[in-house]
């Protein structure tokens, strides 16, 4: 069996990486990226002077000199001058100032990803392989004897899926990203530029987009929508999904040659059907989510046959074609005289009017051009792709496969990939929810008066009963609430959008606040009433949607084995399961369990519930089983799962990957990872490369126990994760006056005000931080520079479990070997090092004098200062590294870069909040110091990369 394929110009003994560089060398080689900063700062300085004026500019000139003269040079007198200034700044200085540190931030980011793309090609070209590339992967898996059969085999069965939500973080308006994307395109397009005119026609290019984006309004002045989510995560498929999920399937082509390669990798949204918490979404936004989709699908598929058909003007009069191409060329509509000999541009335009045909009758919308009138429309995806597979056999038939690879072929798998649907939507929502819709169905059916006030056993008899009952529940002209008619009305809109897109349009229903067995039987009574499950679980019963359980607190990562233990014991389950497809999704939420129990507690408890999971459903595998596929839940900071994607993955419990998984992307880090099409690749890429190695290489029994670890690392994690719960507890739940501290010396209030999500931040009506979304929660600890989610609770914990002088040393050495040894260990230190290194306590204590009630405010400071200390003090203990991002030099530069630039910032976010809050609701200058305040939070969001 062949091996692999190994990719070309490949050296015989691979660098794992770049040689170590000395200071000479690495400044040769950021050299790039230090003149992509001063050129668009330079650019973005003269469109201030232009458009401000020379004292507006002078000023912001002067800011900066200050903040880098005190962050990078540790200047203590320029600090106090820079504190002095921004106090005593207008309010339209103010806002002038914070506009161009917020832009400076965008625009930095725009150069850093322009110089990791730079990067990872020279190190290509160099034969480097770098962490989380295929290459990499693939020899791993070349050096374990792992062949390309074996990692073919694995493919067909895998489903890998990004899946992008919309969550309140995502402080990027659209027009902002697209001028961010040109501007993008315009700076990667000057290193193959060597002429003086060439270079002065492109930084004449970037000056226009710098100077739009300086006229273009930063924030929405209405509340963001449903349909805005929709748009925006829509914007990232024409320029990245679309084209570079094909090229990344070619790639694991060229590396297994001869075997084929499924399409395992596929996209998910949130948007459209996450009803928890959002009244905003209904059945009609589930239909517009579709649409758009459809869309956004149809009209590539439509541009790249246009674009084919110019490319293929191949004359059957030198080129006989197969008999099935000219079948397919006499079928379409299309007589004009000149093409008579030109079978596949005939073939094309018939398939053109019939992917119009189809965008009209899936959509309602028209293509923008006709050689032909749409007719006879696609039905399914697979009758289009058929026609492609006819052109491709046809090509190959008169040898010109050459013209197969530029655009046909990644044609052909995005079809594969994305089909008429563009992204499988979730639904969501919240067990209460569905709750409260069985107990008014069954009150009016007058089969239970009082559903809520049964017990779970009860419940489920009853649930199991009905469901084995082939009668409808809803009772003809009865009076529903409005919450039971639009609930029911989105299981009746999912089976219409089913059959109109497709089962993969719509393959999900997550259940959040899942605590009981209940749970999950309600939800499939609702899909029996709407007619997604058909049959009753004791005759043959299959539902169209799989149930998908998330288990969010502490409380419920430690139940969700039991729970789903007992869902399988009931009658009828197992092979309800089996027969709609063998698949169980179950959701982990890393945001609630991390604000519920802290950062370590939080990882610890998914880590185990993740193992008690796999070893319930691993009887239930093999063949025509039940394939268990876990869901993460992660945002972008890494108090709520945040973090490199690759290590992440890799730090699973052996066993719990099986080439199966998916995760959320959320708020600003969609923009980070996918809106630069290279970068958008390099994500992915990680994806597969990272699921391929913790299925392939990290399998139960290669480690020193089935569960990745030794007895003694598990021992050590519960009882730090035990220490470290009690010391997160103590501080954001058990300290007196801890939520008020909260509300005053973070910018919570203000985020809740911005207008950049359509769901409210609470969940309820009321200041506890038990009803806060844990998204506003984690964004507003990361806007003072606190980051508290990510790292509380660990210090005190590591002192603990260090215990006396006697232990110490033992203890200590445990820690050290954890860290070398345990990639869930290693990975949640390499987290923590960098939410410390980019938080600054500095910065937060300006924070603290916001704080109404100032004797509290301080001694709960100082609180939060010694674990701080502690964590730091922990984390330098156990790695060896005296400072942070001693292993990471590439994040260590970018904080050097940007960090200068977000303190001021943060300085004048303190005083418009000061201002702000101590002003009459009716003052005619809280409009101004308001949007001041917003722009702020949006420029620290981008400048911080992963706060939401």
């Amino acid at each position: 069996m062949p091996r692999p394929a190994r990719p070309a110009r490949r050296p015989s003994l691979p660098k794992l990486s770049a040689p170590k560089l000395d200071a000479q060398d690495a400044a040769a080689k950021n050299k790039p990226l230090v003149d992509d900063i001063r050129l668009l700062g330079r650019i973005l300085g003269d469109v201030i002077r232009e458009q401000e004026g020379k004292e507006a500019f002078e000023l912001i000139e002067r800011v900066r000199q200050l903040s880098v003269g005190y962050r990078l040079k540790k200047d203590a007198s320029a600090g106090r001058v820079l504190d002095r200034l921004l106090k005593n700044l207008s309010g339209d200085q103010t806002v002038s100032v914070i506009r161009a540190f917020s832009y400076f931030s965008h625009l930095a980011n725009i150069a850093e990803d322009r110089h990791h793309v730079r990067r990872r090609l020279h190190h290509e070209r160099q034969g480097h392989l770098q962490e989380g590339s295929l290459a990499l992967t693939f020899e791993r898996l070349h050096k374990a004897d792992i062949r390309a059969a074996d990692v073919a085999q694995t493919l067909q069965h895998s489903y890998i899926s990004p899946v992008l939500t919309a969550h309140p973080t995502e402080v990027q308006r659209k027009s902002i990203l697209d001028a961010e994307r040109a501007i993008a395109e315009l700076v990667g397009q000057r290193d193959e530029l060597h002429t003086e005119r060439e270079l002065r026609d492109n930084e004449d290019a970037i000056r226009a987009r710098v100077t739009q984006l300086w006229q273009t309004r930063m924030l929405r002045y209405t509340k963001l929508t449903v349909a805005d989510e929709i748009e925006n995560a829509l914007s990232y498929y024409p320029s990245t999904f679309l084209r570079q999920i094909p090229r990344l399937y070619r790639e694991l082509e060229q590396a297994l040659h001869g075997h084929p390669v499924p399409s395992f990798l596929r996209m998910g949204h949130w948007i459209g059907g996450d009803r928890d918490g959002n009244p905003n979404v209904s059945d009609a936004t589930l239909r517009q989510a579709l649409a758009r989709q459809a869309e956004v699908a149809l009209r590539f598929y439509l541009t790249e046959v246009h674009e084919l058909g110019a490319e293929l003007s191949i004359s059957n009069m030198l080129a006989p074609v197969t008999e099935a191409m000219h079948a397919l060329a006499e079928r379409s509509p299309d007589r004009n005289a000149h093409r008579m000999d030109e079978p596949y541009r005939r073939a094309l335009i018939g398939m053109y009017s019939r992917l119009a045909a189809t965008l009209h009758a899936l959509t309602g919308t028209e293509a923008l051009r006709h050689a032909v009138a749409p007719q006879d429309a696609y039905a399914r995806p697979d009758e289009f792709l058929a026609d492609l597979l006819v052109i491709e056999d046809s090509l190959r038939s008169h040898h010109a496969q050459a013209l197969i690879g530029p655009r046909l072929a990644p044609l052909m798998r995005a079809v594969q990939v994305f089909g008429f649907h563009l992204a499988t939507v979730d639904l969501r929502q919240s067990s209460d929810k569905h709750e409260a819709v069985i107990a008014e169905l069954l009150k009016l059916a007058r089969i239970e008066a009082d559903y809520s006030g049964l017990d779970e056993d009860a419940r489920q008899q009853l649930l199991v009963r009905l469901l084995n009952d082939a009668r409808p529940l809803r009772v003809r002209g009865a009076a529903y609430s409005e919450l039971a008619l639009s609930e029911l009305a989105i299981f009746e809109a999912a089976v219409e959008m089913q059959a109109r897109f497709g089962r993969d349009a719509l393959r999900h229903y997550i259940i959040s606040h899942t605590e009981t067995v209940s749970d999950l039987l309600e939800v499939l009574l609702l899909q029996k009433e709407s007619g997604l499950l058909t049959g009753t679980l004791d005759d043959g019963a299959t539902n169209a949607l799989i149930v998908v359980p998330l288990f969010e607190t502490i409380g419920d990562l430690r139940q969700a084995e039991p729970i789903m233990r007992a869902f399988y014991a009931l009658p009828g389950i197992t092979d309800l399961i089996r027969r709609s497809g063998g698949e169980q999704d179950i959701m982990l939420g890393y945001s609630d369990s991390n604000k519920d129990g802290g950062f370590f507690t939080s990882n610890w408890e998914l880590y185990r519930a993740e193992l008690a999971l796999v070893g319930l459903f691993e009887p239930l595998s093999g063949e025509n089983g039940i394939t268990l596929r876990l869901f993460h839940g992660r945002g972008g900071t890494v108090g709520r799962g945040g973090g490199p994607s690759y290590q992440a993955i890799l730090a699973q419990p052996p066993g719990t990957v099986k080439g199966q998984i998916r995760l959320t992307e959320q708020g600003e880090v969609i923009g980070s990872k996918y809106a630069h099409p290279e970068i958008g690749r390099r994500n992915l890429e990680t994806l597969v490369a990272a699921t391929l190695e913790a299925t392939l290489l990290h399998r139960p029994g290669s480690s020193s126990s089935k569960s990745g670890a030794p007895k003694a690392f598990l021992d050590a994690a519960a009882q730090i994760s035990d220490a470290s719960f009690a010391a997160y507890r103590k501080l954001v739940y058990e300290t007196p006056g801890f939520t008020d501290y909260f509300f005053d010396a973070t910018p919570i209030r203000e985020i809740a005000e911005l207008n950049i999500g359509s769901r409210p931040a609470s969940r309820k009506a009321t200041r506890a931080i038990e009803d806060l979304r844990a998204i506003p929660w984690g964004f507003s600890w990361g806007q003072c520079r606190v980051a508290l989610p990510g790292w509380c609770g660990f210090g005190s914990a590591i002192e603990a479990f260090l215990g006396d002088a006697k232990q110490r040393k033992a203890k200590l050495e445990l820690l050290q070997r954890m860290y070398k040894q345990w990639p869930f260990f290693r990975t949640l230190l390499s987290n923590l090092d960098m939410v410390l290194a980019k938080s600054d306590l500095r910065i937060a204590a300006r924070y603290v004098e916001l704080v109404e009630d100032q004797r509290a405010a301080k001694r709960i400071f100082n609180a939060v200062r010694a674990e701080w200390e502690s964590t730091q003090a922990a984390l330098s203990l156990i790695t060896g590294d005296t400072e942070r991002l001693q292993s990471n030099p590439a994040l260590a530069r970018s904080i050097e870069h940007r960090f200068p630039y977000l303190d001021p910032l943060n300085h004048l976010q303190v005083e418009l909040m000061r201002r702000y809050r101590q002003r009459k609701d009716d003052d005619p200058a809280n409009e101004r110091v308001q949007r001041g305040i917003h722009i702020s939070i949006n420029g620290i969001a981008a400048g911080l990369r992963n706060t939401g």
